[in-house]
């Protein structure tokens, strides 16, 4: 295929790095959904539409979907739901500290893993402060959380995790947090 015969998006953000680019469509896919009365006979159809993405910052892929019937404005912008890369789920209820904490570490998770990691460190500190946790160390606080019985025992211990892997992100002399890190540290 030549370069004038490739497609692609108006721009739009890419859900792994953040860029908004026109994005080169790989592939794509459209099936017909057959639209029936209530006698069973088919009168229209809806088209699901498919489109596999590539940003050209990050060079990975989004796949998007949309489904257009009979009663849209063939003319009308089509809203494309991305499918994957999944959106990470929204934590209602969060202080507004922690909850700003919390986004701003999301804002880097496919970005920089290393920065996630230091940055989901920085929720724990703010989970501590506005727990009012004593203690010198991030370590010692979240005890005195487990202590108190504001965390569970097991969460602490799995917090420390996340501690000791905001630590290797935070000193280079640690070592390098890779892609293969960061579903260990969305599960902390």
């Amino acid at each position: 295929m030549s370069a004038k015969d490739e497609n692609f998006t108006p721009t739009i953000k890419c859900s792994h790095c953040g860029n908004k680019a026109p994005m080169k469509i790989v592939a794509s896919y459209s099936e017909a959904d057959p639209i029936t009365d209530s006698d069973g006979d088919v009168v229209d159809e809806a088209v699901d539409y498919y489109e596999l993405v590539r940003c050209p910052a990050c060079e990975r892929v989004m796949l998007r979907h949309s489904n257009i019937g009979p009663w849209d404005d063939p003319d009308a912008d089509v809203v494309k739901h991305i499918l994957y890369p999944k959106e990470p789920d929204v934590i209602r209820g969060l202080p507004e500290e922690v909850r700003k904490a919390y986004e701003a570490a999301l804002k880097v998770r496919s970005i920089d893993t290393n920065a996630f990691a230091v940055l989901l460190g920085r929720v724990l500190d703010k989970i501590c402060e506005d727990r009012k946790a004593k203690g010198e160390s991030l370590s010692q606080r979240l005890s005195d959380l487990a202590q108190r019985g504001e965390i569970p025992s097991r969460l602490a211990e799995m917090a420390k995790s996340l501690k000791d892997l905001r630590n290797v992100g935070a000193h280079a002399n640690l070592g390098e947090l890779t892609a293969k890190e960061i579903p260990f540290l969305d599960d902390l």
